[in-house]
């Protein structure tokens, strides 16, 4: 009798302490009650996220059902009050993300191409990509008459076999081999697949002359790239690539080199238009406008000059959205410049984390893949750190106009773009650590030059070229604008050059970006103490990241590339005429920035004309590989020994049964399923780009080849 009081005290216990902590958790969720709608566009972006990594439909399935069974356990609540709400609106709308990604795969993607063919093809142009930075220009076309391929396929024509007369509408003839958008080679790396379904491309490939033009383009090219071959043609030196990108968001004419320093020197972001030209252009409106309409009594007195001219603005923001292609950043911008011009014109603080919530959810709702891209993640993330940053009081009574002398009001100036600008880099190196397996770390100090250098000398002096040019009197002001690229080349070559420019690492777990972006979520988007708390997932995963171990092997999803990490750390390449892509690829995806060498050149390689034998040591032993590197038949004595003598396989056709190395044989019947390969040798991991039994509507699925050589040679 004596024991049952007791029991009940202890249960009675626990059911207190859990009481108790919903009560702080509902007291801490009425306090934060204005942030939760800051919480809707990451809940629905949990669900596009969760259908992006889970395989197949039955998983897809799962998470709604389990999204909906947390909805369900929130109406359960008997309390009711902030706890149910979040349960049940993160719930549904989870479920509502994961509806909406799927929905829009099924009803507006195009199935890639089912295998390699080589044809003709007769196809109406729809639009006429020009690059002159690789010499080439890269058309859409639409197949006519042919329903075996996809609706729309994208072909690259060399600069010297492009006719003049092709436009949009042109119907033109020529042979070519279509391949499927091209996935990702490497673990980590960019799968274009998957941005080409969503896109409505099916199948690429290159045009093989002669082109025949069987009906010439009618209509004047579009209007973005008109302005493009002007600008092209009116600056001279390096800087006419990014004069265009600035105007029409086109970095085709933007020569690698350029565009890789700017990268290395975050200043890619001046490239792409978002914000920064955008409120710009929408200033410089705002401004002109009001000045005019100053100069009259009757319309400085009795006009709504305000509410004039952010129409005006926003008219002006809206017609430059979709003269530069509407890509995310652009959208993201408009859509936040119009909000800001709206309350501006209501009298109120539009400037608000709010406003960020608010063009998430739109691009959301349109373009819920883009969620994916390291557009979409790098431009909003940027934002909201911004905004955060600007919201804290700290930072406001920094910032705060005060009665003081000009170079104490410098000195805080050039503070606070440094604040902003570290608080950018930031935020922004796990994502571009994600994508690029590179992120650069003195980008706040190149923006402190290049953006005021940007915003205040080079697009101004780009708009009065353009008004100018009306006149044909824009000469001038195109060489002063040139002159203007070449210093902000300067500057970011200069910061480029330097050894601490870039950290790289080698292809970083999603599970480890995800818990470092929700917890910077946590700590940006809450108010209370209790944001703090988002820095525990944030520091482990930093700490994870930086532990991450490179791989030994990697294998691209052909097996035609191999790259191998020596004893001395150096990374090499089993085919040393490889192209400067298939480096640079191997390279980021092995968190190295050095020189790759030629793997016939160790010490401990072993190489003929068709096979490579090497020994490599990784996870306290030594493991031996074989390679081969040519399409010539090996006769079946030597290599069936070989094959017995190697741990490691590696071929870039299917081998025969008879081929047992003694842990892993990456041919092409088992890349086809796995895609390209990572191989860490300490962990005696294999990472693959493909996931086994992935249904996702651009996985081009294995098709059977035909079966080895019947006299069992190779």
């Amino acid at each position: 009798m004596a024991f049952e009081p007791r029991q009940t005290s202890v249960g009675g216990n626990i059911r207190q302490r859990v009481a108790r902590v919903f009560a702080r958790l509902e007291e801490g969720l009425e306090e934060e009650r204005e942030q939760l709608a800051l919480w809707v566009p990451v809940a629905i972006g949990i669900g596009i996220v969760a259908w992006f990594l889970l395989p197949n439909r039955s998983e897809w399935l799962g998470f709604c059902c389990v999204s909906l069974a947390i909805a369900s356990v929130g109406l359960a609540l008997p309390t009711g009050g902030r706890m149910q709400q979040v349960l049940v609106m993160g719930g549904v709308l989870a479920c509502a993300g994961c509806v909406l990604i799927w929905g829009k795969a099924v009803t507006v993607g195009t199935p890639p191409l089912a295998r390699p063919v080589f044809m003709e093809v007769t196809g109406e142009v729809k639009a006429v990509n020009a690059i002159p930075a690789q010499q080439m220009s890269r058309i859409l076309l639409q197949p006519l008459a042919a329903p075996s391929l996809p609706r729309l396929i994208r072909v690259n024509i060399d600069e010297g076999d492009m006719p003049q007369d092709v436009g949009e509408g042109a119907i033109i003839r020529f042979r070519v081999r279509l391949m499927p958008p091209a996935a990702a080679s490497l673990p980590g790396g960019y799968d274009f697949a998957r941005r080409a379904y969503f896109q409505g491309i099916g199948a690429t490939g290159r045009a093989l002359k002669p082109l025949t033009v069987l009906r010439p383009s009618v209509s004047e090219r579009p209007l973005r790239a008109r302005l493009f071959a002007h600008i092209n043609g009116r600056v001279s030196g390096p800087g006419a690539g990014i004069a265009a990108a600035l105007a029409t968001g086109d970095q085709g004419a933007i020569p690698e080199d350029d565009a890789e320093a700017m990268r290395n020197s975050g200043l890619a972001h001046l490239l792409s238009i978002s914000g920064l030209h955008v409120t710009a252009l929408v200033g410089a409106v705002i401004f002109l406008l009001m000045r005019l309409m100053a100069l009259s009594r009757r319309a400085a007195l009795d006009w709504p000059l305000m509410l004039i001219a952010a129409a005006g603005g926003a008219l002006a923001g809206i017609s430059y959205t979709l003269l530069t292609g509407a890509e995310v950043p652009t959208v993201r911008s408009c859509v936040a410049a119009l909000l800001v011009l709206g309350g501006l014109a209501l009298g109120r603080d539009a400037i608000t984390l709010r406003l960020v919530a608010t063009g998430a959810l739109l691009v959301l709702m349109l373009w819920p893949e883009a969620l994916m891209g390291p557009s979409f993640q790098m431009s909003f993330a940027a934002v909201v750190a911004l905004v955060a940053l600007g919201e804290h009081p700290g930072f406001r009574n920094f910032v705060a106009a005060r009665d003081e002398g000009m170079s104490r009001r410098l000195v805080r100036s050039l503070g606070a773009m440094l604040l902003t600008g570290f608080a950018i880099e930031l935020v922004l190196a796990p994502i571009a650590l994600l994508h690029f397996h590179k992120a650069g770390m003195l980008g706040a100090f190149a923006n402190l030059l290049a953006i005021p250098l940007t915003t205040f000398v080079v697009m101004p002096l780009e708009a009065l070229a353009l008004l100018f040019d009306v006149a044909g009197a824009g000469g001038p002001f195109w060489w002063l604008t040139g002159h203007a690229l070449e210093l902000l080349l300067a500057i970011a070559h200069g910061v480029a050059a330097s050894p601490w420019a870039v950290v790289m690492t080698p292809t970083m777990p999603v599970g480890i970006f995800g818990a470092i972006i929700l917890g910077g979520l946590w700590c940006l988007l809450w108010r209370g103490r209790w944001r703090w708390a988002g820095l525990v997932p944030v520091t482990l995963g930093a700490a994870a990241m930086l532990m991450v171990s490179p791989p030994e092997i990697l294998i691209t999803s052909d097996g035609r590339h191999v790259a191998l990490r020596s004893s001395g750390g150096e990374m090499t390449l089993l085919r040393e005429r490889a192209g400067n892509y298939v480096r640079d690829m191997m390279a980021e995806s092995a968190g190295s920035s050095g020189v790759m060498g030629a793997l016939a050149d160790l010490p401990e390689a072993r190489c003929s004309t068709d096979l490579c034998a090497v020994q490599v040591e990784g996870g306290g032993r030594s493991w031996r590989l074989l390679l081969t590197r040519s399409n010539v038949l090996v006769d079946k004595a030597v290599f069936e020994r070989d094959c017995a003598g190697a741990d490691i396989v590696v071929a870039d056709r299917r081998l025969p049964t008879w081929c047992r190395p003694r842990w892993l044989k990456a041919d092409r019947q088992l890349l086809t399923r796995t895609g390209g390969l990572a191989i860490d040798l300490d962990q005696r991991l294999v990472h693959s780009t493909k996931i086994a039994g992935d249904a996702h509507p651009w996985i081009v699925q294995p098709v059977r080849n035909r079966r080895p050589r019947a006299d069992g040679q190779l």
